[in-house]
């Protein structure tokens, strides 16, 4: 295990629920995502670590989720995007092609932060280094409800998320009550057609 990964997981958690990747998956992202995430994939899967807070998943499995949220928007021509890991709420985590780890989405919020970048092929695995050492365990928990929605509805299987039901946009509130486990993707699609996606603004932070 390499020293960065190795320090992610001492501050974040031990892997939990691996799934192995298949060799087609990892031939299929060559030259789309990093060497060194595909590196990762090879060794230690598919997977979820800090009890289920994040997940590290299959992009294939997200492409429809991925269409959902920015097809028709700004995002779609900036750059191929791929869904490399999402939080147990929905703070989704996606890779451009040309522009890194550059996008991520609040799905239970609709909301989204991009940067304007571009890398270069040998820039690509310092992205997912970067990813893995600012990634914080606060800053994905909604409200402080990780911990005890786990407790009421148990861990998170590697195909679930906690989801707010009613949506907060059709009236749900942030609120460990309104908390369900729901499938990921399709939550994610359900969230992606109530309200349109904004970028996060000065006011929302």
């Amino acid at each position: 295990m390499d020293e960065i990964l190795a320090r992610f997981l001492e501050k974040n958690g031990p892997i939990m629920a691996r799934r192995e990747v298949p060799p087609s998956s990892i031939e299929r992202y060559k030259g789309k995502l990093p060497p060194l995430l595909l590196s990762y994939w090879k060794e230690y899967g598919w997977c979820g670590v800090g009890e289920g807070i994040l997940w590290l998943v299959n992009p294939q499995e997200y492409e429809a989720v991925v269409a959902s949220w920015i097809e028709n928007t700004a995002l779609e021509a900036l750059d191929t995007f791929h869904l490399v890991a999402r939080s147990a709420f929905g703070d989704l985590y996606l890779f451009g092609e040309k522009t890194g780890f550059s996008l991520s989405i609040d799905a239970p919020v609709s909301r989204y932060s991009i940067s304007n970048q571009n890398i270069s092929p040998p820039d690509t695995d310092r992205e997912v280094q970067n990813f893995l050492l600012t990634f914080e365990k606060d800053y994905n928990d909604f409200d402080d409800l990780f911990d005890p929605s786990k407790n009421k509805l148990g861990t998170l299987r590697d195909d679930e998320m906690y989801g707010f039901v009613p949506a907060l946009s059709l009236g749900g509130q942030a609120d460990l009550q309104y908390i369900e486990k729901v499938k990921t993707v399709e939550h994610l699609i359900l969230l992606s057609q109530i309200t349109s996606l904004e970028p996060y603004t000065m006011s929302d932070l």
